[in-house]
């Protein structure tokens, strides 16, 4: 039989095909990696994540990381990506809001891990994670690190220490090295008055470096004036009660930037409105939003309360309530929202509680980036029954809650109000650490104080020198959010009455809003 000979050009074609299966590819060629890093570490466990980066030049359209645990470590609570586990493997795979990611982009999940084990053998959609936790021999990333004290020119930084062999720390600002250390603390000095300053620390041995350890921020003492306010401190601001002030004169006075603005409630059904009777645009809310926003300031509504018309118990389903969040969100392209759980048809309702948090958990699905805030009522030492409930269930479900906040007020704090508030704190912090397995640094940093300022309705007693030192305590401990009831009543009025418009004591003029500004 006669051979048939190829083309030239198909001749060509085939060789340039054979030599680009030979010719191995550059060990740095774009591929998509998985990077591990470590948040916070107790020793018996630690908060983790993985940051996934495309650095190809096409969008990825879904990703599996995979990895083992030594024997005695094993993945708990996670958040952000689904997991399937096989004795000390775990595979994680995207949800639906995050299998996209774009060329140069990232996402990230994150778990706890009981145990000190750290992952090995990574591989993200069957590659290696060639990003996964600093160069192969060198020790695990350290802790975050805390400021544990701070004077006009240093700041003093704190962290747990890394596994493996470690030779000693760099502290980063950036890329540049602002302290090397063998032991796990160290001090930056030569700072300005009142600076800010963002600090990362990685171990090293004679095989490199560690992954950077999460970020702290601090400034330095000496400020004149306080910071600038963000979300993070948000009074309460009600429309529709007590003689509501102008939220520009009272941003103009304190430097105040955020309110938390009450009351989304029931307007018939399922369908919010202000107060059950006000509509989400065109009213005095929707104007007094617009007014805040033109100040430089925004807002973070609040659903529930203690009075009125719930959604939560109107609403038929987890799915019918997030939809009803969802149309506030929407109405004013909100950054945060809180679901104030007060009054028994939903605090004390596990039915109505479960359909809460599995609102949230769909919203955050739905929103990325939206901060989701539960406040509640607390004992004098901590969450009651139905509190501690609530916090179980959040992590049972993975609603993914951000913050806690706890009320502490109306709940017989008696003469000593900082000392009373401050157990409530710690017996959240504690509901917390049982519930998600976080340490004392990440529970305190997704829960909040919501107080009330003057007298509350038990006549509690929280004075400006008082709610200072809330203050400052929740600041030093990493709190995230600082709120009281409410900004209509931070004005004077002595005499012992509880009203709507007063504290009913001897203060400044927006006292308290000052004060709550410099958190």
């Amino acid at each position: 039989m006669r051979r048939r000979l190829l083309p030239g050009f198909l001749l060509t074609a085939l060789c340039s095909l054979l030599l680009a299966l030979l010719v191995p590819v550059p060990a740095g060629a774009a591929s998509v990696t998985a990077t591990f890093t470590k948040s916070s570490d107790w020793g018996s466990g630690y908060e983790a994540k993985y940051t996934i980066k495309n650095e190809t030049a096409s969008a990825v359209s879904g990703w599996k990381v995979e990895f083992d645990l030594p024997s005695g470590s094993s993945v708990g609570t996670y958040w952000d990506a689904l997991l399937t586990k096989s004795g000390q493997h775990a595979a994680f795979t995207n949800r639906e809001y995050n299998g996209s990611v774009a060329a140069g982009s990232t996402v990230s999940f994150g778990f706890i891990v009981s145990g000190s084990g750290t992952p090995q053998n990574c591989t993200i959609n069957g590659s290696a994670c060639t990003g996964g936790g600093g160069t192969p021999g060198a020790p695990s990333a350290p802790g975050a690190p805390a400021v544990t004290a701070k004077t006009n020119s240093s700041l003093t930084l704190s962290w747990s220490a890394s596994s493996g062999t470690v030779t000693g720390y760099r502290v980063y600002e950036g890329s540049a090295v602002r302290a090397t250390v063998t032991g796990t603390s160290a001090t930056v000095g030569g700072l300005a008055t009142c600076s800010d300053h963002t600090y990362t620390v990685r171990a090293y041995n004679s095989a490199g470096e560690s992954a950077a350890s999460g970020p702290v921020s601090a400034t330095t003492s000496g400020c004149t004036t306080p910071p600038a306010a963000t979300r993070r401190a948000a009074p309460y601001l009600y429309m529709g009660w007590g003689d509501p002030p102008s939220p520009s004169t009272v941003m103009n006075a304190t430097g105040i930037k955020w309110f938390t603005m009450a009351f989304i409630l029931s307007g018939g059904g399922c369908s919010p409105a202000w107060d059950g009777n006000r509509p989400l645009q065109g009213g005095v809310d929707a104007q007094a939003i617009s007014q805040i926003r033109a100040a430089g300031g925004d807002v973070l509504p609040s659903v529930g309360g203690w009075s009125g018309n719930k959604l939560g118990p109107n609403c038929s389903s987890a799915e019918a309530l997030a939809g009803a969040y969802q149309k506030v969100i929407d109405a004013f392209g909100l950054k945060a929202i809180d679901i104030d759980i007060e009054n028994s048809d939903e605090f004390e309702n596990a039915t109505v509680q479960d359909r809460i948090l599995g609102a949230l958990k769909i919203v955050k699905q739905n929103n990325p980036g939206i901060q989701t805030i539960l406040t509640f009522g607390t004992s004098t030492t901590g969450p009651n029954y139905w509190g501690t409930r609530l916090i179980d269930q959040a992590a049972a479900l993975q609603a993914n809650v951000d913050v806690f906040t706890i009320m502490p007020f109306d709940f017989g704090g008696g003469s000593n109000m900082y000392g009373s508030t401050v157990n409530a704190s710690e017996g959240l912090k504690n509901a917390l650490k049982s519930a998600f397995g976080w340490s004392d640094a990440t529970a305190y940093s997704h829960m909040g104080i919501s107080g009330m300022n003057g007298l509350s309705d038990q006549q509690e007693l929280t004075s400006p020198a008082t709610w200072t030192q809330i203050r400052d305590w929740a600041r030093s401990h990493g709190l995230a959010r600082l709120a009281y009831w409410s900004a209509n009543r931070d004005r004077p009025c002595a005499g012992g009455g509880v009203t709507s418009n007063c504290s009913g004591i001897d203060q400044q003029q927006w006292e308290f809003t000052k004060i709550t500004a410099g958190f």
